[in-house]
């Protein structure tokens, strides 16, 4: 359980910084920015594949499949719809859209996998979830109060994009612990690395796609837009490798860790951390510190984790 909570603290870290790319390239397209984080990745994982060849032999063709799967929407779609949403209606809305993620997995989860992993009564994880909840309606309260000028055709526009992007991470936590928990004797960081291999052709085949319908006169990308990097290529550069090593391998071996040693109700929650992470990010971003009913907020939300750390999950058969 500890080294469990230990590697979900560690992933919700590396994931809190994809929050802060689109905002320090706020130029770059949504589009482009989830092309070069997973060009990132998938050449990251490349040399990891050497590393891990032995074990990526074993995996079977539908394994590759169910990584492609994985891939296409917990990772490209996924990154694709919160970057938008980030672009459109700021930090604060998408980041606390996505802290609900802890809620939306414990309610599809805690029915779903009882067999495998036995489930929460209802009662007592309600105050869990409660707390949670409150904690996130209190950061959101603030934080909206910050964009409430910005013009409501994009900022809704960012919401609606931001709860797409919840449905995407609502899914893969799910499945992809359905494949580590069923495949006990692989190891977590060949499944991140057989991963991030997949996504190498997804976004080489991005760019192609990107430039091509540029080249062509589909607006995807601003009329003077530069490719491949952009107007500041360094900057560009230098983000989307440190995202894809820190946010999309390492937080993915992370993450993998813990679902292997943790229920999948409790994992699920454990992405509050990736909120937490966001959110401290982005105050260090705007140089400010948070306001009183934000610290309340946080406050709530560790509470909530707290509580859920300290239940047991009860058996098919004892809850009968």
């Amino acid at each position: 359980m500890g080294i469990g909570l230990l590697f979900a603290w560690t992933a919700g870290l590396m994931w809190g910084l994809v929050f802060v790319a689109p905002l320090l390239l706020p130029d770059y397209p949504p589009v482009l920015l989830t092309a070069g984080r997973y060009l990132a990745f998938g050449l990251i994982a490349l040399p990891l594949a050497l590393l891990d060849r032995r074990e990526l032999s074993r995996l079977s063709r539908a394994d590759w499949w169910a990584a492609c799967r994985l891939s296409a929407v917990g990772n490209f779609l996924y990154y694709l719809t919160l970057s938008a949403a980030i672009q459109r209606a700021g930090g604060p809305l998408p980041t606390m859209l996505i802290g609900t993620l802890p809620v939306v997995i414990a309610l599809c989860s805690n029915r779903r996998n009882a067999t495998r992993d036995g489930h929460y009564r209802w009662s007592h994880l309600a105050p869990a979830l409660l707390l949670m909840a409150a904690g996130i309606a209190c950061v959101n309260q603030v934080e909206q109060a910050t964009v409430a000028e910005a013009d409501r055709a994009r900022y809704l526009q960012g919401a609606l994009l931001a709860c797409v992007a919840v449905a995407c991470w609502t899914w893969y936590p799910i499945r992809n612990a359905d494949w580590l928990r069923t495949h006990t004797d692989r190891s977590p960081r060949a499944w991140a690395t057989a991963q991030g291999l997949v996504t190498l052709p997804m976004a080489l085949l991005a760019f192609l796609v990107i430039g091509g319908l540029h080249a062509a006169g589909v607006p995807v990308l601003p009329a003077d837009f530069a490719l491949p990097a952009g107007p500041r290529p360094w900057a560009y550069v230098g983000l989307m490798l440190a995202v894809g090593l820190l946010a999309s391998w390492l937080g993915t071996l992370c993450w993998n860790e813990a679902s292997q040693r943790l229920p999948t109700t409790l994992v699920g929650q454990l992405i509050v951390f990736e909120t937490l992470s966001a959110l401290a990010y982005a105050q260090l971003l705007r140089g400010e510190w948070p306001q009183p009913v934000s610290v309340a907020g946080v406050v709530l939300l560790v509470a909530g984790v707290c509580w859920a750390l300290r239940l047991k999950t009860v058996r098919p058969m004892a809850a009968a």
